[in-house]
């Protein structure tokens, strides 16, 4: 739940950091009406660095895939000693994230505030955009993980190695 929350400040801060005077301008020619086709590049650029941030924090919030390393190890020499050390590892992991997280929040929160607080007529605009983008940030897995599904279905159907192959590159990404 602190993953989605932080998350969330990330997608809201990094829109605002892409509010600047051509957007302000803008909305104000508009009459503060929503212009999608003016805000799709700023919408696009947020998400994709909000994507790369929200990895980063990925990286140190989920531990999935070390405990499944540590189930599927086949040594099983010194395995409480590897439990020991995975345990450290991932207690070290999470305290950096919970303190990474609370900076986050406390510089994300101060900017957000700063931002709404001198530019009053312009957050409804900024609250849309940043729910498109993170709207976004939902269905892009989805579009992302599609190709190497089809990929991978007729390669096992028709016994296609390089489809299969090409299907595993592609699950990669």
């Amino acid at each position: 739940m602190i993953y989605f929350f932080i998350s969330f400040i990330i997608y809201f801060s990094i829109n605002t950091l892409f509010f600047n005077d051509d957007n302000l301008h803008n909305i104000y020619i508009s009459k503060s009406s929503f212009d999608f086709e003016y805000q799709i590049p700023q919408i696009i650029y947020s998400l994709i660095i909000s994507l790369i941030l929200n990895q980063i924090l990925n990286f140190l919030a989920l531990s999935k895939d070390e405990l499944i390393n540590l189930k599927q190890d086949k040594i099983q020499v010194n395995i409480k000693q590897k439990e020991d050390n995975l345990h450290y590892r991932l207690k070290v992991k999470f305290i950096f994230f919970f303190f990474v997280g609370f900076i986050l929040l406390l510089f994300c929160w101060y900017y957000i505030a700063m931002f709404c607080a001198i530019y009053e007529n312009s957050q409804y605009h900024l609250i849309k955009d940043t729910f498109i983008s993170f709207g976004l940030s939902f269905v892009y897995p989805f579009i992302i993980n599609i190709f190497p599904v089809c990929f991978r279905f007729p390669a096992l159907k028709n016994k296609k190695k390089c489809l299969y192959n090409l299907s595993k590159l592609l699950q990669i990404f």
